[in-house]
């Protein structure tokens, strides 16, 4: 799609690190569908975002407030475009500023919404989250917190993603520990679970995950535990940002079950795969670039591995910068790319999260969007930038 010369022409002045301003011209968008185009040949679900509402009178730092409605539709976007949505986990800030209770109520209005549709996927995180970490006594306290939210979770009849305990990384003393809570949560299951390992970089509370500090023995502990239990085991989503680590684990795995990337650095050519395999997809960087994710997705199925590539590659440098370190404040840039491209009429977020990244953070964000194809409405981008800006003093 070519765009008009009045809007070719458009610019916007964004910060430089040496605090001057550049005057920075768009580039023109890509045409990507609104809908999935085709068939896939890849699970791929999208972790998704919640909407705040910013007119609750409720302290953020302190209370949840969701915009329902923008919340839900935003999924239905997802499921249009043949994504699945993975509920209430990292993305949509659990643990930063959505708790159990809302979590809970976000599970049951999605899962609601997918019924509704009859076909869209939804799996739905369940963790320790009611339990405080310094509240935990023992890996038995682990054990009825998980029950508690699976119990929950299958009576409004979602499908489980069982996420990482930061309980369980503080009271386990061995990787026996884990194996014993992970045997008895697993052995409840009603329906087969996707295993979440989440990486320190995403959660710092997490380190020494699987009873060590070291990658390659966690992963013994880890696959030892999944391929036991691999009647119950859909599929293992694992973020460290490591490819090499995915790819040895994805070859240790039981036949029937998954990997469902979860590395937003690395994604296109995980998806992709090599002789021996490739992953799924379960990734927070597919609820910023789900046209271009569904895009490729389909042309992947289609056997057009360069159209694939196309429409992957020029996101990645995004993702990396949304994803760099800190790493766990990349919820910041998913939501303001919704608002850039009007999916929510704010930058607002659950916990105050939209001071968690800078000024040039959110500029270069801006531009990497850009140069990815990626701002569906380039005026309305512009007019919200230079007003994001201009709240922190930058007159754009």
């Amino acid at each position: 799609m070519n765009r008009p010369e009045s809007i070719s022409a458009l610019s916007i002045r964004l910060p430089q690190a040496d605090r001057s301003l550049e005057t920075y011209k768009l580039s023109a968008p890509k045409s990507f569908p609104e809908k999935a185009s085709g068939p896939m040949n890849r699970i791929a679900f999208s972790a998704a975002h919640v909407v705040a509402d910013p007119l609750a009178d409720a302290d953020p730092w302190l209370q949840a407030a969701i915009d329902w409605d923008k919340t839900i539709a935003y999924r239905e976007r997802l499921w249009d475009l043949g994504l699945g949505v993975a509920e209430a986990m990292d993305t949509a800030q659990r643990g930063m500023g959505l708790d159990w209770p809302t979590s809970l109520e976000l599970i049951r209005r999605s899962v609601g919404a997918a019924k509704a549709r009859g076909d869209a996927l939804v799996f739905s995180g369940a963790g320790t989250d009611h339990l405080a970490p310094e509240g935990a006594r023992g890996i038995d306290d682990v054990i009825r917190a998980y029950e508690e939210q699976f119990a929950a979770i299958e009576a409004v009849g979602g499908r489980i993603i069982l996420m990482a305990s930061r309980a369980l990384a503080r009271v386990a003393t061995s990787p026996g520990d884990y194996v014993k809570v992970y045997n008895r949560i697993l052995g409840q299951a009603k329906e087969p679970v996707i295993i979440h390992w989440l990486g320190d970089m995403f959660d710092p509370a997490l380190a020494g995950y699987w009873g060590t500090g070291d990658l390659d023995a966690a992963m013994d502990t880890a696959v030892s535990i999944i391929n036991d239990n691999a009647a119950k085991v859909d599929g293992v989503k694992i973020s460290l940002l490591d490819k090499d680590k995915e790819i040895a684990m994805r070859r240790r795995l039981d036949e029937r079950v998954r990997m469902y990337t979860g590395d937003d650095f690395n994604y296109a050519e995980l998806i992709a795969g090599d002789e021996q395999g490739h992953s799924h997809a379960l990734l927070g960087i597919f609820d910023a670039i789900a046209p271009a994710a569904s895009s490729a997705l389909v042309s992947l199925a289609a056997g057009n591995l360069d159209a694939f590539h196309e429409a992957l590659a020029p996101t990645v440098p995004l993702s990396r910068h949304i994803f760099r370190a800190p790493t766990r404040f990349y919820k910041t840039g998913v939501v303001f790319m919704a608002y850039l491209n009007g999916h929510q009429d704010h930058f607002t977020m659950v916990g105050g999260q939209e001071s968690a990244r800078s000024t040039l953070h959110l500029a270069e964000l801006f531009r990497l969007a850009d140069k990815a194809g990626l701002l569906r409405d380039p005026d309305l981008a512009v007019e919200r930038m230079r007003f994001v800006l201009a709240t922190r003093g930058v007159e754009a």
